[in-house]
């Protein structure tokens, strides 16, 4: 990366370039409508061209500003984040929405160099609680609250 000066800066334009292209990809086949009446693809496709354009000014910035290297990438967390969120998806339809999201919040909590244990259930419980009232209670999704046994 020899002509780019602020390399954070350039890696945040091209991802913001790379969902807006993705957006306007995805929206191709939704009827646009007009600004009156705007159809399913109008927001997407909207948000897509404003996405590059501002991916596309920060990058062209990121060639002047001088700006510090990127660090290394903790891989640890991530890891732990995102196997959290796989958990949570492989078990929340037999074990209830409640208790996935508890064992959620531990698992990534887990990541965190600070983690304590306590601290996680308390945390884990009360957005259990909130995962409730928003998606079972207020949305009326389908989920089980608690473990199905069959």
């Amino acid at each position: 990366m020899g002509i780019v000066r602020h390399p954070k800066d350039f890696l945040a334009g091209v991802l913001f370039v790379a969902v807006g292209i993705a957006a306007i990809v995805i929206a191709a086949n939704y009827p646009l409508g007009t600004a009156a009446r705007m159809g399913p693809g109008y927001f997407p496709r909207i948000l897509g061209i404003l996405l590059i354009v501002l991916g596309s000014a920060l990058a062209l910035r990121a060639l002047r500003l001088q700006g510090s290297p990127l660090p290394s990438w903790p891989m640890r967390p991530t890891i732990v984040t995102l196997g959290s969120v796989v958990v949570f998806g492989a078990i929340v339809d037999f074990a209830g929405l409640a208790l996935s999201t508890i064992v959620l919040i531990v698992l990534a909590s887990a990541a965190s160099p600070e983690f304590r244990f306590k601290e996680a259930i308390i945390s884990g419980i009360a957005l259990a609680a909130l995962a409730v009232g928003v998606f079972i209670v207020g949305l009326k999704l389908q989920l089980p609250i608690w473990p199905v046994i069959r």
